[in-house]
């Protein structure tokens, strides 16, 4: 092979953070600002932490200031716990939902450019599933600025990270997790345009990759989002936890899958079949066009299946129409200019004059790594791990449950980027150096590479990835039922093993395309197994989770489903039970919080 797999040199810090999207990097700022000095790396997949997936976010961040006349906090709760399908954990809601303004106030004092109405005042609008007085009628709680609010939360927190002296390496990968006697002491990465490894030890480590979507045909996600925080769990032992819980967003533009944000919807587009009728109303009276996602993609989907969707021949896929004809100019102009830019350049139509084609698009893992209130990575149903925290969409605490209503994510990211940064400064009083590995450890990512770099065969690793995304779009889509998950599971190994022969151009390390691009693929066929294997065994639909032979919520299935797999394929399932704090608490309006029906 002409260069050895070892590590090359170590480096050693305070906290290591594993992906500098939003989460990552605001919980870097409160280490910063909390505990001054503290020694921060934090990788990124990208060149730079301006290129995180966070910047794409576009519609806004739910809210609730407490002097709103109309809105209160308990409301927001609510509505959270309804659209999870009452399979979010309370005190998680409660938590996120009760600190959400002091992070909206946080971000604008570190320079965010929150839009604002005429009277100077935070401006808001309304976002599916967001209502007042328990369900009554639409909310304005999701604060933003124009339609691209991740950008404005990444400026801020890109810059207070700086600020502080966060050292940022770009073009990395984390490919294994270090341990000593149980307890999290870093990790190996691997340095792409140098082909190097590197061990980094720290008292911390924070997991914060983002999403995993890219296993699906239509996806709003980036190239790079394709599950590699998971799949550093799993190969360590630990488990994952709600992976069947996949959001598809109904208005994915039709071709890229670029997200026609919430936003529009927000503002008052109107969602469309062939024959121009606003069918929203049918399956949703009161919430309509701002019903929760998993609502509008199914009923999206079954306008195609009753014959009153479209096909759009260019890109050879099923749609139904967003109207934004009759939204005035100056909504166009000044609030959602960007997504409209998106429209015009990738799809070829003008959202002022023309109907726009959608389709439901791969959007967001609601499970993730299994965490606590406090971001603390858990070893089971009870035990966590010391020194490794989670937050972002690769963590579940769980505030989404198995369905998210939007605007959440950011709130979500945002809350518990601080919080799990408060917790690793309480862990960093007592946190000793960690030891160095020893040298006669035999790293799994050595053997892994090595496995790669030397495969022999005639596969094409474009041929296995388009194959993986039809296979997941299929049967483990919106709609599933057991037969498709059967059928899923079994040709998930097969291509497991086809991956396995996936020649590569050169057996150099260094900038090798190849080897990148095939570790990827191999992470979304693993994540893609716990996804299959998990909506197989939970026999009920709930949330963005939909089995047509199970179509109705089940108590029996009122827990987390926590799913390990040491070994690609062999998935041993367990349960978390779903936190009840809030109706157990017997306080206000308690009896909302038990399982209730899901009506909008």
């Amino acid at each position: 092979m002409g260069e050895a797999l070892t590590v090359d040199s170590t480096l050693r810090c305070d906290v290591l953070i594993i992906g500098a999207g939003g989460a990552g990097l605001r919980a870097a700022a409160q280490i910063s600002e909390q505990r001054p000095g503290t020694k921060i790396i934090a990788l990124t997949k990208v060149f730079s932490p301006q290129k995180s997936h966070t910047t794409t976010a576009q519609g806004g961040m739910a809210a609730v200031d407490p002097k709103d006349p109309v809105d209160r906090s308990i409301f927001h709760m609510f509505d959270t716990w309804k659209g999870s399908d009452c399979s979010a954990d309370q005190n998680v809601i409660k938590k996120v939902c009760e600190i959400g303004w002091e992070e909206v106030v946080w971000l604008e004092r570190h320079g965010m450019h929150f839009s604002r109405t005429e009277e100077g005042r935070i401006a808001k609008r309304p976002f599916g599933g967001h209502m007042l007085n328990f369900g009554e009628t639409k909310a304005l709680r999701a604060c933003y600025e124009a339609d691209r609010t991740g950008k404005g939360i990444m400026d801020a927190v890109w810059a207070e990270s700086l600020k502080y002296g966060v050292k940022f390496m770009g073009q990395c990968i984390a490919t294994e997790i270090l341990f000593k006697e149980g307890r999290c002491i870093g990790a190996i990465i691997f340095r792409y345009p140098e082909g190097r490894f590197l061990a980094i030890l720290a008292k911390a480590t924070i997991i914060a990759t983002g999403g995993n979507t890219k296993m699906y045909l239509v996806s709003s996600n980036c190239r790079g989002n394709t599950g590699d925080g998971l799949v550093l769990a799993l190969n360590a032992g630990l488990p994952v936890m709600d992976l069947e819980a996949v959001q598809f967003h109904p208005t994915g533009m039709v071709g890229p899958g670029i997200l026609a944000s919430e936003a529009l919807r927000g503002e008052g587009a109107i969602l469309r079949n062939k024959d121009e009728e606003p069918f929203m109303e049918h399956y949703a009276p009161t919430a309509k066009d701002l019903a929760p996602r998993d609502l509008i993609s199914r009923a999206i989907i079954k306008e195609i299946r009753e014959g009153r969707g479209l096909f759009h021949e260019g890109h050879d896929a099923h749609h139904v129409w967003l109207d934004l004809r009759h939204l005035p100019k100056e909504v166009h102009e000044k609030k959602i200019q960007e997504v409209c830019s998106f429209f015009k350049r990738f799809v070829g139509v003008d959202p002022e004059r023309d109907l726009c084609p959608v389709t439901p698009t791969a959007h967001y893992q609601m499970g993730g790594i299994p965490t606590n209130e406090f971001g603390e990575v858990q070893n089971d149903t009870q035990g966590i791990v010391p020194g490794l925290f989670a937050c972002g969409e690769v963590a579940a605490a769980s505030l989404h449950g198995l369905n998210r209503l939007g605007t959440n994510s950011l709130l979500e990211l945002i809350t518990m980027g601080r919080i799990t940064g408060e917790r690793v400064i309480e862990y960093l009083k007592d946190a000793t150096d960690p030891e160095e590995p020893s040298p006669d450890d035999h790293h799994m990512v050595f053997h892994q590479f090595s496995t790669y770099l030397h495969a022999q065969g005639r596969e094409k690793y474009a041929q296995i990835r388009d194959k993986l995304r039809d296979l997941m779009m299929e049967k483990v889509g919106i709609f599933r039922t057991e037969n498709s998950l059967l059928e899923a599971i079994e040709e998930l190994r097969e291509l497991k093993e086809r991956a396995t022969h996936i020649p590569q151009g050169t057996t150099s390390l260094r900038a090798n395309q190849d080897l990148w691009q095939v570790w990827e693929l191999n992470n979304l066929i693993t994540v893609s197994m716990v996804i299959a294997q998990g909506a197989l065994s939970r026999k009920e639909s709930r949330g963005a989770h939909f089995r047509e032979d199970y179509p109705e919520r089940r108590d029996e299935f009122n827990y987390h489903t926590f799913a390990y797999m040491p070994k690609f394929g062999e998935v041993t399932l367990e349960k978390r039970p779903v936190d009840m704090s809030m109706f157990e608490a017997k306080g206000g309006h308690y009896e909302l919080f038990d399982y209730i029906k899901r009506e909008y």
